[in-house]
C-alpha cells in the first residue's frame, strides 16, 4: 500500500529541486524530515510540505503506521515555463525563462 502527494506549479527550477529530492529518496520518513529541516535550500521547505501531505494521506486514507513509512519514490517534473523578455543593448531582446516544477512524493510501508 502506498500513498502519494503532488505539489504542482512550484516556482523553483526543477534542477534546483532535484538536488534536495535526491537527499531523501529511500530514507525513513523521520530521517527525511530531519534532513530537510537542516538543508539550507529554498526547495527543502516545499519538499517537506509535500512529504507531510503524503504522510498524512497514508495515515488518514490507508491507516498506515507512520513509524514504518519510507520514501519509496520522489521525483520532480518540469512544469510550465513563463517566458519574459529583458531588453539588451542595440535594441535586442534577451529571453528569461522562469521555470516551474511538479513535485511528487510516494511513501509506503516498510
Amino acid at each position: 500500500m502506498e500513498a502519494r502527494a503532488v505539489a504542482r506549479h512550484i516556482r523553483i527550477a526543477p534542477r534546483k529541486v532535484r538536488i534536495v529530492v535526491d537527499l531523501i529518496r529511500g530514507k525513513q520518513v523521520g530521517e527525511a524530515f530531519a534532513i530537510l529541516k537542516h538543508t539550507p535550500k529554498v526547495a527543502s521547505e516545499v519538499v517537506e510540505k509535500v512529504l507531510q501531505s503524503a504522510v498524512a494521506n497514508a495515515e488518514h486514507n490507508y491507516d498506515l503506521n507512520v513509524d514504518n513509512l519510507i520514501v519509496s519514490q520522489v521525483f520532480v517534473d518540469q512544469g510550465p515555463t513563463l517566458k519574459r523578455i529583458h531588453p539588451r543593448s542595440r535594441g535586442q531582446a534577451f529571453k528569461i525563462l522562469k521555470r516551474s516544477s511538479h513535485v511528487t512524493v510516494v511513501v509506503k510501508e516498510r
